[in-house]
């Protein structure tokens, strides 16, 4: 196929780098800016928050967790490597297993999330049966994500300038035809686990994130720099978030009991002028179809990085395609086997990402910012019995001690609530327990690392790893 990109976990050379930075603001700004963000928005509302602390809330914990997530989008430019094979020198090459595992799981998730609401969306516009949109969404996705990058790249550009014009018609609409409970917007009406709750779910969202994004920005030539670099993917993905999430709040409270992601939109979209309902649901299921396929490609990486570790793969385009082909099958799967009680603990699922990417996050970026400072001897990512070892023990040592930390201070619905988290009333901070233990103990454990030894090899590595790279 013309233009499929033929690269996956392996290196990017100088010679291929390409693109322009501000693409990264609507690729980032798009992918959040869809249907399924609707959902992270509704927890303060549905847990018996008013509507203002809840707005409140959500532009917060964007504000905290988007930072964490465009961090990583600045180490694709520098090291030319998809975001998941880079825990390789944090975890080892076996090691990094554990969070890879992790990280295909929240893949197949939103997967399966995204299609069915693409599927209920488009069966209510153009009716049909929902499964059979729900197919047609996976095979489409699929199509996206083997051509790759580029084509994900300006199909997110075109959605993103479409969305500006639908989406911002139907957030005025919302704003100025729809009606509030009495109270939403009185400042008094605080509740502290509503608002943790809301807060914590939006951070988590946001930073579930940082398994993509130098996915999408490794393409990119090194002079772009990291503060740049950082600023298009935060605005793009702080912005994208929070319009969505905001929108989904402000329909919670509209809708009451009665609130239905498909049919809520649907109703508030009529409201500006008949038939705008039906108009917004298509374009949404095309944005679904967006991120359908950055799930896809993500998982791919994820995919053929764990049999990497196993057993070592040649990451041709033959590899792309099976790994793609296999997760696209297991979303389908999903999608289709999926029942309501599924689609009633989303909220659930967004809560174990962000307890399961919290220590990850830390550990990632304490290694590149703080301990290496973004030097890396990329041949030795990719060599089974090279200076990064099978084993990381430091960086499993700070995960795992960072994730029992955060144990005590869970508070996952009706499924489990930790002794601490009782004891605030069921308010959940245990991303701020999570992060600085992780981040701290593996700074203190990196200590021992000979890291001026790590930078000369990887100067003398950079020489010869061009031409190899480029065959």
């Amino acid at each position: 196929m013309p233009g499929m990109e033929v690269r996956s976990i392996d290196y990017v050379p100088l010679r291929e780098r390409h693109g322009k930075l501000w693409h990264l603001g609507p690729l980032w700004f798009m992918s959040n800016a869809q249907i399924a963000t609707l959902a992270v928005g509704l927890i303060s509302i549905t847990g018996g928050g008013n509507l203002i602390w809840s707005l409140i809330s959500i532009v917060a914990g964007t504000v905290l967790g988007t930072f964490f997530m465009a961090f990583h989008s600045a180490q694709g430019p520098q090291l030319g490597l998809p975001q998941m094979i880079q825990s390789r020198p944090q975890f080892g090459y076996v090691g990094a297993l554990l969070v890879w595992l992790f990280a295909y799981v929240q893949y197949a998730g939103f997967n399966v999330f995204n299609t069915i609401l693409a599927g209920q969306a488009m069966s209510t516009t153009a009716h049909g049966p929902v499964k059979w949109w729900v197919a047609g969404v996976t095979v489409l996705a699929l199509v996206v994500a083997l051509v790759g990058y580029d084509v994900i790249h300006r199909a997110e550009q075109v959605l993103t300038y479409t969305f500006l014009v639908v989406f911002g018609v139907f957030t005025v609409g919302v704003l100025a035809t729809l009606h509030y409970p009495a109270g939403s917007f009185d400042l008094g009406g605080f509740k502290w686990t509503p608002f943790l709750a809301q807060f914590g779910v939006v951070a988590g969202y946001q930073i579930s994130w940082a398994i993509y994004v130098s996915d999408y920005s490794r393409y990119l030539p090194p002079d772009v720099t990291v503060r740049r670099t950082f600023y298009w993917t935060y605005f793009g993905s702080a912005l994208g978030g929070a319009w969505l999430m905001v929108l989904g709040a402000l329909l919670a409270a509209w809708a009451g009991k009665d609130f239905d992601t498909i049919a809520s939109i649907n109703a508030a979209g009529d409201k500006v002028f008949s038939g705008f309902g039906a108009i917004v649901l298509v374009f949404a299921a095309l944005g679904l179809v967006s991120v359908t396929a950055l799930n896809m490609y993500g998982g791919s990486l994820t995919l053929i990085s764990a049999a990497d570790s196993l057993r070592k793969v040649r990451p041709t385009v033959g590899a792309r395609l099976v790994t793609l082909a296999v997760t696209a099958g297991l979303s389908l799967v999903g999608a289709l086997a999926a029942t309501s009680h599924f689609l009633e603990n989303f909220n659930n699922f967004l809560l174990l990402v962000l307890y399961l990417f919290i220590p990850w996050t830390a550990v990632n970026l304490m290694d590149y910012y703080v301990v290496r400072r973004g030097h890396y001897a990329i041949a030795e990512i990719f060599n089974p019995h090279g200076i990064y070892g099978r084993w990381g023990w430091r960086g499993i040592t700070a995960y795992l001690v960072g994730f029992a930390a955060m144990v005590p201070f869970f508070s996952v619905g009706t499924l489990f609530t930790g002794v601490a988290a009782k004891a605030l009333d069921g308010a959940d901070i245990s991303l701020f327990i999570g992060l600085p233990v992780s981040g701290a103990l593996y700074w203190w454990l990196a200590r021992t690392i000979d890291v001026d030894a790590e930078v000369e090899l990887a100067r003398a590595e950079a020489v010869r790893l061009e031409d190899p790279a480029a065959v």
